[in-house]
């Protein structure tokens, strides 16, 4: 007979699974196990260290909010760690403890004869990582390879538009790796520094060297892998170089700034390797993740603002992360070299700093009408029906997207954006989460998805 433990935790993830994807589901929940329920807690076994302590930060608030809806009770999620014996090691994991146990920034030396195209960013570390709803499960997978290279995913292709992290994932898993294995043989490369250095092998005739490099790594990781289209020797060499890192069970990492069924000038065997795999992509952050970006990186750049100020920043550069940094850069640059007083930082301050990346920025802010536009173009419906009360399912689907869009890349409310289709703020409410729910079913809907908000990104 199923115990009261087993069934409660049972029922706590049939209604999690509505709220996930199926790729996080299965990495991160599939195979807990309910141990006991006493006092109000739960307790449940996780596999590994690393496996309790990412649930325990991430979804254990989530999880006491379900519990507490299905039994009217202030039930506690508590995770341990499952022995190899069976049992559990009873010990909960502390916020000290989880920031203890996160991987630390590490400079990588790679060995004398492996490339060196310019080494890895120290500040770019899984420690200086903001994760939010845009990035968990790039996050968490991009970990996940970091921590058993050449056997989680392989290879593990990510991608996302300019600015939003890929670069930064990248250079964390290089860290970690060269840090936790002593003599690794790590590179990170641009695939326009890959091309120059197969050309500059084609030309000094020793194109042995080139292919010693990069097929005896242990992880490779390339930036950019959408510049190898309508490169067909390239994609030839760097062909033969994956299939000879794979075979020997070595991690290989991609990013780019498309998805791979975008690079429509890619060989076909290249393609189907990439999807090999797991694909996963990074999404422009919500203003709450812009928010503790700021917040974190001003340690970086010593600098304490005022959270008016945060706001504000978070407020205004909403198109690119790698931008708003470059705001958080320079204002903080303004106070250190001007030494200035805490109570001088105001949001007028800011705003006359950064006019000229304010002016930039205002290029790439996406509008409502730009959004229905878009919308009505791409499923062609008359711009009129994004407003009018016509319920043909074509339309009230495009409608919906369009609210759901609205919601993602722009910063107002659920009911300013209701006032600009004509509806109230229940009505945008349910067609975003429609359109999301939609989205992790149906791959059809998703792509649509990603080739709207890129269009309206450029």
């Amino acid at each position: 007979m199923q115990s009261a433990c087993q069934k409660l935790w049972h029922d706590a993830l049939r209604v999690l699974r509505g709220m996930v994807t199926a790729e996080i589901y299965k990495l991160w929940f599939a195979n807990l196990r309910a141990r006991q329920l006493e006092n109000d807690e739960l307790l449940i076994e996780a596999g590994n260290d690393f496996h309790e302590l990412w649930l325990t930060n991430n979804y254990r608030g989530l999880l006491n909010e379900i519990l507490q809806h299905l039994t009217g009770k202030d039930i506690q999620i508590r995770f341990c760690v499952r022995e190899p014996n069976g049992h559990a090691a009873d010990s909960p994991v502390t916020k000290d403890a989880a920031s203890a146990s996160a991987p630390r920034p590490a400079r990588v030396v790679p060995p004398a004869d492996a490339p060196r195209p310019g080494g890895l960013n120290p500040n770019y570390t899984f420690d200086t990582f903001v994760v939010g709803n845009n990035s968990n499960f790039a996050h968490a997978a991009a970990i996940a390879v970091a921590q058993t290279p050449g056997k989680a995913w392989n290879p593990l292709f990510v991608y996302g538009r300019t600015g939003l992290g890929k670069t930064h994932l990248l250079h964390a898993i290089g860290h970690h790796v060269g840090r936790e294995r002593r003599g690794a043989r790590v590179v990170y490369v641009t695939t326009e520094r890959f091309t120059n250095e197969f050309i500059d092998g084609i030309q000094n005739n020793d194109l042995s060297r080139f292919r010693r490099k990069y097929r005896n790594l242990d992880l490779l990781l390339i930036d950019d892998i959408q510049f190898l289209e309508k490169k067909d020797r390239i994609q030839e060499e760097f062909f033969h170089t994956f299939n000879a890192l794979h075979e020997a069970h070595r991690q290989i990492v991609l990013a780019s700034d498309r998805p791979i069924g975008d690079m429509r000038d890619l060989e076909q065997r290249l393609v189907s390797r990439f999807e090999w795999g797991l694909v996963t992509d990074l999404q422009p952050p919500d203003v709450e993740t812009r928010m503790a970006i700021v917040r974190k990186k001003q340690r970086q750049y010593h600098v304490t603002l005022p959270d008016a100020v945060v706001e504000f920043l978070a407020e205004r550069f909403r198109s690119n992360v790698r931008r708003l940094e470059g705001a958080l850069a320079k204002l903080g640059a303004t106070i250190t070299l001007t030494r200035m007083a805490p109570e001088q930082v105001t949001v007028a301050f800011a705003e006359s700093t950064l006019r000229e990346l304010l002016l930039e920025e205002s290029r790439h802010v996406v509008t409502v009408p730009m959004i229905q536009e878009t919308v009505a173009a791409h499923f062609d419906v008359k711009l009129a029906d994004m407003t009018s009360r016509r319920r043909p399912e074509h339309i009230a689907f495009a409608r919906q997207v369009a609210m759901f869009l609205c919601r993602e890349l722009t910063s107002l409310s659920l009911n300013a954006i209701g006032e600009q289709f004509r509806r109230d703020h229940g009505t945008v409410l349910h067609a975003c989460r429609l359109v999301r729910n939609r989205m992790e079913v149906d791959s059809h809907v998703k792509e649509t998805i990603d080739l709207l908000l890129r269009q309206l990104q450029i």
